[in-house]
């Protein structure tokens, strides 16, 4: 296509270019050509018919009656045959001008039968929208929606351990002015105790 393109600036000199419905439109006042690209296909659409008849020996996939030419093996371009229609399109072009019979826009897009809605492209974007945060919405004061088929899940109280008689010491304020407890020390026995007790 870029091939199409160069020799179509080449050739046609003061060609405007535009891209419009999908299509690479090329004016000489007034739409003179349009290019479409395909995935396997390229066709070149021609303002002037009796130009196209012209060469329609020279060319397959020339269609008459909708005044566009279809190249179907884009690796083997006839890009001299092509550059004959583009020169004889400009001149033809040029005498209509001076006979003041230029087709408009509106009449070339109903002779390539392409339609405007089919062949432009869709632009829209849907924005998507995000739900307010319930910080955001508490401030603004507006009501939070409560969902209520969501379960609440209640978490079970954690066990408070028992105190331990270190912890509740420290707890006490009255223990720490009595001081550490003294257990009583155990009687001391005597000896005749102990071999008494030895001798059983």
């Amino acid at each position: 296509m870029a091939r199409v393109c160069s020799m179509i600036r080449r050739s046609a000199r003061g060609v405007r270019e535009s891209m419009r419905y999908g299509l690479a439109f090329y004016e000489l006042d007034g739409p003179l050509f349009a290019l479409e690209s395909g995935r396997r296909h390229m066709s070149l659409y021609i303002a002037e018919r009796e130009v196209v008849v012209k060469h329609k020996e020279a060319l397959p996939g020339v269609n008459t009656v909708r005044s566009f030419v279809k190249f179907s093996d884009l690796n083997r371009l006839p890009l001299d045959v092509v550059e004959k229609i583009v020169r004889d399109s400009v001149a033809a072009r040029r005498t209509r001008v001076q006979q003041g019979a230029v087709p408009t826009q509106a009449d070339l897009l109903k002779l390539w039968a392409i339609k405007e809605e089919a062949a432009q492209v869709a632009t829209t974007v849907r924005p998507v929208a995000t739900p307010p945060s319930r910080k955001s919405a508490a401030e603004s004061g507006t009501p939070v929606p409560v969902d209520k088929t969501a379960k609440t899940v209640k978490k079970p109280l954690a066990k408070t351990p028992a105190k331990s008689a270190a912890a509740s010491s420290m707890m006490d304020p009255d223990s720490t002015a009595r001081g550490p407890e003294k257990r009583p020390a155990a009687a001391k026995r005597s000896p005749a105790a102990k071999r008494g007790g030895a001798r059983k």
